[in-house]
């Protein structure tokens, strides 16, 4: 195709669809008008969702990419739009997600005079980023939106982000459409090593298959389930491993780590090798890392070198593309079978669902989450993406929801970040169709709940459920466990807003919810709406996460049981 001279702000728009992208999000405001007034022009072919705030933007581009791998897209103006994306951009940093976030700043000849709305955005987030660059070149801006993807998708992927002065983008340059970008081709495993994994794996009578966000992002389901039948082993994963593999598969054990399931994290600390796939051992999941996994020897698979040995030693690590890794290693590994670390995990199966039992039994008055999570399993199907903010409420379902299919979850799991499960909802149902149900808590719901103004706009159909204990729940129960229940600042009774005046006020229905009957009513005429509607569930605020490991310990002290004289 013959080149064209156009201007910056169009080059924008022609390289993000050049590039494949349909889909953006963002707030306009003075220094990005240019670039906006070019996605006016182009409308039929890249389509804006406007959020009510930068934040909610950025979770929606992450939402976006976690629902399908593809590369989210954000753009805010200069000052308080660059800085409102900060949470989103650390959000996707650490939990690998692949954005790239476009931002307006003064012109050139006006940065470093401290005018109207400007302000230091890459070296704000030069540390919460894979990359970025400010543009001082309009002949550049292409071939850096180019690499930005590039550098964005390749390798371990994250968030980059790209700052363009005014003068840039109103400046003049010839510009040639191209292909989309191609991954930096990725160093291939070393054989030798791969043939010393193969050989430990072969050797293994208590073998257990570790699987983090990497192995999300890296699509395994199926590779990671023949490994598991091949040589007789059995799964567990981080939190950012859920949905990678069926909640219902016989070898799939749940989430190991401080509030995960007793099975997965007895077998992990039981296995004589364990094979990590795209997991960065961080101490949430590992409890105290000098008695981890005391018999095991330890395989790492990582596309980043800086991960292996970061938090455990471990016996081989090895680095290069994870897919090609994985099914060098599955299809190299002899058939095993191993009936007794069979008989050894039934039994901590078996002793698992009675510490959830008793755990269950012992639940405060009101709602329990057991029961109410049990219905919305029983209706929702197999295509609905959940989503979660950050507290008790993301763990308990974490430990309750069923998903069934890769790419259906979507919470933020390093950065923790609370207020990001309505953006992230938003986001995952424009990328793909489907229905969203979001799990939130009161304090989490507070944070962002200016996004049902958006989620009204594009008649969202996101059924939000507050889990409402009126205290900041995971942060209470710490409270409760090792600070003689001295509350801090985490009781909200204070506080009296009603959710659902607030849901009518936005625009969409809402209902309250304080038995299991009214839940299930609540959540059915939810679920068939046409666009977004609101739970408020009333929660008792005692109730408590279990099982639970504290802080540095190990798989000795889980606490399994409420105690009477703790509550």
């Amino acid at each position: 195709m013959r080149a064209q001279k156009i201007t910056g702000a169009r080059i924008v728009i022609e390289t993000l669809i050049e590039q494949g992208i349909t889909d953006v999000f963002g707030y306009p405001g003075s220094q990005v008008l240019d670039i906006y007034d070019e996605l006016y022009k182009c409308s039929d072919r890249l389509h804006h969702f406007m959020t009510a705030h930068e934040q909610g933007a950025a979770h929606a581009a992450d939402g976006y990419s976690r629902a399908t791998g593809k590369i989210g897209v954000v753009i805010a103006t200069s000052g308080p739009g660059a800085t409102n994306l900060v949470t989103g951009i650390a959000t996707a940093m650490l939990d690998s997600i692949p954005m790239v976030a476009i931002t307006g700043n003064v012109a050139t000849s006006m940065i470093g005079r401290d005018s109207f709305q400007e302000i230091n955005i890459t070296g704000i987030t030069m540390p919460i980023t894979k990359h970025n660059y400010f543009v001082s070149d309009v002949n550049e801006l292409a071939d850096t939106i180019r690499e930005a993807f590039r550098i964005a998708k390749s390798g371990r992927p994250g968030p980059v982000l790209i700052d363009i002065p005014k003068d840039v983008q109103v400046s003049e340059c010839e510009f040639t459409p191209q292909g989309v970008v191609s991954c930096f081709e990725q160093q291939k495993a070393d054989d030798e090593l791969i043939d010393e994994a193969v050989a430990l794996l072969n050797e293994a009578e208590r073998p257990y298959i570790y699987i983090g966000g990497g192995a999300a992002g890296a699509g395994l389901s199926r590779n990671i389930t023949a490994l598991a039948e091949k040589i007789d082993a059995y799964v567990g994963c981080t939190f950012m491993g859920l949905s990678v593999l069926p909640t219902n598969y016989e070898r799939f054990l749940g989430m190991q780590g401080m509030h995960g399931l007793y099975a997965s994290s007895m077998a992990n600390r039981e296995a004589d090798v364990i094979l990590g796939v795209g997991v960065r051992f961080s101490d949430r999941a590992t409890g105290n890392l000098e008695n981890y996994a005391p018999n095991a020897r330890i395989i790492q698979l990582d596309t980043d070198l800086a991960e292996i040995n970061k938090n455990v030693p471990v016996d081989i690590g090895i680095i290069g593309d994870i897919t090609s890794s994985f099914t060098r290693i599955m299809e190299r590994c002899e058939k095993r079978f191993h009936p007794d670390w069979t008989e050894q995990v039934n039994v901590y199966k078996a002793k698992g669902r009675e510490i959830r039992r008793i755990a269950e039994d012992t639940s405060g008055s009101g709602i329990s989450p057991k029961t109410l999570f049990d219905h919305i399993n029983k209706v929702k199907n197999e295509s609905t993406i959940i989503t979660t903010d950050v507290g008790q409420h993301q763990m308990w379902t974490a430990q309750y929801i069923n998903l069934d299919r890769p790419r259906r979850f979507a919470s933020s799991g390093g950065l923790g970040t609370m207020g990001y499960g309505l953006g992230a909802s938003i986001g995952a149902h424009i990328a793909t169709g489907d229905r969203v149900i979001l799990i939130t808590g009161d304090g989490s719901f507070g944070m962002n709940l200016t996004e049902l103004a958006t989620a009204v706009t594009y008649n969202i159909p996101v059924t939000v459920i507050i889990l409402n204990n009126r205290v900041l729940g995971l942060v209470h129960q710490w409270q409760t466990y090792f600070y003689d229940k001295r509350y801090s600042c985490t009781t909200l009774n204070s506080r009296k807003t009603d959710f659902v005046k607030i849901a009518e006020a936005f625009g969409l229905p809402g209902r309250k919810a304080a038995t299991i009957d009214e839940f299930r009513a609540a959540f059915d005429e939810g679920y068939a709406h046409d666009g977004p509607f609101l739970i408020d569930v009333t929660i008792d605020s005692d109730e408590l996460v279990l099982p639970m490991l504290p802080p540095n310990g190990t798989a000795d002290d889980f606490i399994t049981l409420r105690s009477d004289d703790l509550i």
